[in-house]
């Protein structure tokens, strides 16, 4: 007789680690955004479409450093997605004035500062910049959640 019994939560999160989880969520969400932002820098477009390998990058990270099936994992992975999402917007967009301005990026970033080099990014954002968060997030969320196995 086959019967799938699912494993007891107790035995699945007996190699959960969120505080190794963290570190990995920021760290992965970092390197998508440089990854985006170079990407953006030499092929001279902002392609939202890496905003979906940030989202993958970050859950995959958070799935195997934390090894969590509760849902503070998934939304570890979804937060971090978004700063991954948001910082390589912010760090593309600088690059690629930078790009057009002929101007080393941090003389660029140094010139016009934070507050309005944020301001920058949000006025340069659209409605698929939105669409490409989304997916981002919901990518977080799935792929940083380890499944139950079954016995």
């Amino acid at each position: 007789m086959d019967s799938e019994i699912t494993q007891a939560p107790e035995l699945a999160q007996v190699d959960e680690n969120f505080a190794r989880a963290v570190p990995a969520a920021i760290l992965a969400a970092i390197l998508g955004a440089i990854i985006w932002a170079a990407v953006g820098y030499f092929s001279g477009m902002s392609l939202g479409l890496i905003a979906i390998l940030v989202g993958a990058m970050v859950g995959y990270a958070v799935r195997r450093a934390g090894k969590g099936t509760d849902r503070k994992f998934g939304y570890l992975g979804s937060a971090a997605a978004a700063f991954g999402w948001a910082l390589g917007t912010w760090l593309c967009d600088i690059g690629l004035l930078a790009k057009e301005v002929g101007r080393p990026i941090l003389d660029v970033f140094a010139s016009i500062g934070l507050t309005n080099s944020v301001a920058f990014a949000f006025r340069a954002a659209d409605v698929m910049d939105l669409l490409f968060l989304a997916v981002a997030v919901y990518e977080g969320y799935r792929f940083a959640l380890r499944h139950r196995t079954t016995s």
